[in-house]
Order: C-alpha cells, then structure tokens, then sequence
C-alpha cells in the first residue's frame, strides 16, 4: 500500500465530470478517479475546512461514528475492476478492526473530515497511476543504473550453494 493524499478536485475537459486527483508522498505519480458531484462538494468542502450550518452526508456519517465511539483508522482504495475503483473504510471500535466497502470518492470524503491516511494498493498504482514528475523519475532511474554497473556479487555477501 502507498499513502497518498489529495491534492485537488478537477474537471474532466471532456465529459465535464469531477476527478479527484491522488498524489503520492513523494510527489512522484498520481491517481486520478471519477467521480460524482455531490462528492466532488464534499471533497472541496473537506479540502476548504468549510462546515456546513448543518451536518451534510459525510459529516453526519463521522458524528455517528463518534457517538458509537468508533474511528476511522485508514481507508484503502484496494482494487480496479470494469473501470471501477473499489475502496474499503476500516473502522476502529474498542481495539477492533471493521472493514467496510465503499467508493473512493466517499471514503476520502470521509478521511480528509478526520485525518485519517488514504492508502493505495500497489497493484492499482502499478496499473493507473501517471508520471506528475518526470525528472524525479529519470534521477533515481539513472541511480539504480549506476548501482547496477557498479554491483558486485561479494556486495551481497556469501551465499551457500546446498
């Protein structure tokens, strides 16, 4: 898993839909995912430190959890299946871990109203994430390169040939 956080809300130029836009710690790659405008809104109003005159569906949802004295430890976007991200919310009540199934756009909603670290499956970063920094990218290839000329089989000790 790679934590990554949001770094913004954009619209897609040609369907004109919400992006939530995911971007790793490292500033390396980023994760874009579709989404719907009501939690584009939430997204924003989380991003903005807006609150609502009244609780909205996100902060409702954090109020109950906190009147049935749980938290939300971490969400997970775990996979993508059909051009569908999939997401899971663990919840934490009395040293218990509870998974539950949710879209992304509503578990970041969620995590960014507590805090809570949003973690990407390798696997889905592997297969959707973009280059957002090149340069980044071409100095540690060109580090690994200069290892890889530089090696030498005594670098990783002896190994026993049973």
């Amino acid at each position: 898993m790679i934590e990554m956080k949001v770094s913004g809300v954009i619209l897609d130029s040609a369907s004109r839909h919400p992006i939530v836009m995911l971007r790793d710690m490292e500033e390396r790659r980023a994760l874009l995912i579709w989404i719907g405008e009501p939690e584009a809104n939430a997204i924003l109003l989380a991003l903005e430190g807006i609150h609502a005159p009244r609780p909205l569906t996100h902060d409702l949802a954090v109020l109950i959890l906190g009147k049935l004295e749980a938290g939300i430890r971490r969400v997970l976007v775990t996979a993508m299946r059909d051009q569908t991200f999939y997401a899971e919310i663990e919840l934490e009540k009395d040293g218990v871990v509870i998974t539950v199934d949710a879209r992304p756009s509503d578990a970041i909603a969620l995590a960014l109203r507590v805090g809570a670290p949003i973690l990407v499956a390798n696997d889905v970063i592997a297969a959707n994430a973009i280059p957002i920094n090149p340069a980044k990218e071409e100095e540690e290839a060109e580090k690994f390169r200069e290892f890889l000329q530089n090696v030498k089989p005594g670098d990783f000790g002896k190994f026993s040939q049973d």
